[in-house]
């Protein structure tokens, strides 16, 4: 079984700045990808930024050049810098981790999800 464990969410003006970390632990074999996906209020969840094992990474249109995703593999642990914060980058943001288990199945792995409050 797997957990990912979320912090750093909370209520920033906009313009301002928000550090999200996501640690994965529990029976993990092998990571192929972990990101970040958000969920705004009436909207589906979407990709905010993902990276990849070979050290990869992807980004919504809509947060490049504003969001950094960076990982520390030996820990399975990604973050999200969030810069330049606008009130639509409001949502729940969840963590995502894919890659195979120590039973070496295939591993799609969900946080509980940090709420993001953009707002003056």
């Amino acid at each position: 079984q797997v957990q990912l464990g979320e912090s750093g969410g909370g209520l920033v003006q906009p313009g301002g700045s928000l550090s999200l970390s996501c640690v994965a632990s529990g029976s993990i074999f092998r990571v192929v990808a972990m990101g970040w996906y958000r969920q705004a209020p009436g909207n589906e969840r979407e990709l905010v930024a993902q990276t990849t094992a070979g050290g990869s990474t992807d980004y919504a249109d809509s947060v490049k050049g504003r969001f950094t995703i960076s990982r520390l593999n030996a820990m399975n642990t990604v973050y999200l810098q969030m810069n330049s914060l606008k009130p639509e980058d409001t949502g729940v943001y969840s963590c995502n981790l894919r890659g195979y288990g120590s039973d070496l199945k295939i591993l799609d792995a969900w946080g509980q999800g940090t709420l993001v409050t953009v707002s003056s």
